[in-house]
């Protein structure tokens, strides 16, 4: 694997470890696990993974 594979893989797994969900990482779970199910779109995703971290609905927000 040259170095540039292996920064980015590195630097993917890191955001996950942080919180920041990977599209990728989801369509290869659903190909592999969920193949019958439709994929969100990365719009879709992304507002899925916030509503799951942060809650549904503004509550408790600040601004």
């Amino acid at each position: 694997m040259a170095l540039r594979d292996q920064l980015s893989l590195w630097a993917e797994n890191a955001k996950v470890i942080l919180g920041v969900p990977s599209y990728r990482l989801y369509r290869e779970h659903m190909a592999r696990h969920h193949p019958e199910r439709a994929l969100m779109s990365e719009a879709q995703f992304f507002r899925n993974r916030q509503d799951a971290r942060y809650g549904k609905g503004g509550g408790g927000k600040c601004c």
